[in-house]
């Protein structure tokens, strides 16, 4: 193994750290509507995805070229800097987890590396090219391409499912609900640990531990895959109820058509080594999916609230990564200060987050309970431009109810209440 020193050893765990956070994270994007729907029990999940995100660590290196080779320049990018970025990226992670909002771990990590690349070496140290063409570019185009693709996914299945009967296609479709989200978290772990195996990279080639221009030793390989795997074990069950029952509500047909449409994208990318942000992919996917049954609708309060965190989430990883490049400029003692910061903040989040806890045991119910609050809205105006035509054709059956409650009106009941009665 390289030579590794005490800073750089501390900046390697925190970067599995970070991993660990993404697992969890991010497991909503390809458990979240497998849950929903109730084709896989939670714990049953959460245990397969951690399977297949180890597998998918092992699969290609591509991503995590980008990440330490692409990104920034490596050339006078020391270990501070590194564990900077990281600081910022685990604290908006952390924040958005505890609030609910499926951002993405991607755009925290390569925000948090800008924000202190920039303030350790000036605007020259990014590679502005590869955050537009690698970055920029697929993190807008992944959930419109996902989106669409799904909601013609979604258009079709129902489509074809017309031809059977509506409970053999749903247990149809979960079968394939259930292989489409293995076929995600596969592709989650070939993207999004790749991130981790580029940032640990470029951090030994920073402390000279690793010659310029490195692919990831094999230790570093198996390192992230297991922190994602097991972080992705302990489920981030906040988000997976914003996905499956906060943005729309699935069916099965539509969760297949949803983890396909994403994986597709998502396994695309990680060919062509975009840096994609699987949770942009997976909820657009799942927006589009919602769209495309008749009737289906999209909560966009919690669409607009989620689309403010991915625009927020580049900047604010950066300015908390820039300040504590800044203070660990001091010596020893920022190092340590910004150490002390980053625990104390990840302890006093995890305190906050047991007030109100959220586990596989209430994942769907404490949601679906609150969701129907924001579509009650349009379901009301749905329903008042069709209750003319309904009371029309239903004509008789709306006599036949008056004599029935005629009937069953007690006959010391006064005269006004009748009326009332039948309201």
């Amino acid at each position: 193994m390289e030579h590794i020193t005490l800073l750089l050893g501390i900046v390697i765990i925190t970067a599995l750290v970070f991993d660990f956070t993404n697992g969890f994270h991010d497991t909503a994007n390809a458990m979240a509507t497998t849950i929903s729907t109730g084709a896989l029990k939670p714990k049953t999940a959460v245990a397969m995805s951690a399977v297949l995100n180890l597998v998918g660590a092992f699969m290609s290196v591509e991503v995590a070229k980008t990440i330490s080779k692409g990104l920034v320049n490596e050339e006078g990018i020391q270990p501070e800097v590194i564990f900077a970025a990281l600081v910022g990226a685990i604290l908006w992670n952390l924040v958005t987890w505890l609030v609910g909002l499926p951002s993405s771990s991607s755009h925290a990590l390569m925000g948090g590396l800008i924000g202190a690349a920039v303030a350790s070496a000036g605007l020259d140290a990014v590679n502005g090219s590869v955050v537009v063409t690698k970055v920029l570019i697929p993190a807008i185009a992944a959930p419109l391409v996902a989106g669409v693709a799904a909601m013609l996914a979604a258009k079709l299945t129902y489509k074809l499912g017309n031809q059977v009967g509506e409970k053999t296609s749903a247990k149809g479709y979960r079968a394939g609900q259930i292989a489409s989200a293995g076929l995600v978290s596969l592709a989650h772990g070939t993207n999004d640990a790749q991130k981790t195996m580029g940032i640990i990279t470029l951090a030994l080639i920073a402390g000279n531990a690793l010659p310029a221009g490195a692919n990831p030793p094999v230790w570093v390989i198996v390192s992230a895959g297991l922190a994602i795997a097991m972080g992705t074990y302990l489920g981030g069950w906040r988000i997976i109820r914003t996905m499956g029952k906060g943005l729309t509500d699935l069916q099965p047909q539509q969760g297949f058509a949803a983890q396909t449409s994403a994986a597709s994208v998502i396994l695309a990318s990680s060919t062509l080594g975009f840096s994609l942000s699987t949770t942009h992919a997976c909820s657009g996917a799942v927006m589009g999916a919602g769209l495309g049954r008749k009737g289906g609708v999209v909560r966009w309060s919690t669409a607009t609230r989620m689309f403010i965190a991915w625009g927020l989430t580049l900047p604010a990883a950066a300015l908390v990564a820039s300040v504590a490049e800044l203070v660990m400029r001091t010596g020893d003692i920022g190092i340590a200060a910004v150490t002390v910061f980053l625990v104390a903040s990840c302890f006093a989040i995890w305190v906050i987050s047991r007030r109100q806890v959220v586990d596989h045991t209430n994942v769907n119910e404490v949601e679906t309970a609150g969701a129907t609050d924001e579509p009650g809205v349009v379901t009301t105006a749905m329903a008042a431009v069709t209750v003319p035509p309904t009371t029309a054709a239903a004509g008789t059956t709306a006599a036949v109810t008056d004599e029935d409650l005629k009937a069953t009106i007690p006959a010391s009941t006064t005269t006004p209440a009748a009326p009332a009665a039948a309201v």
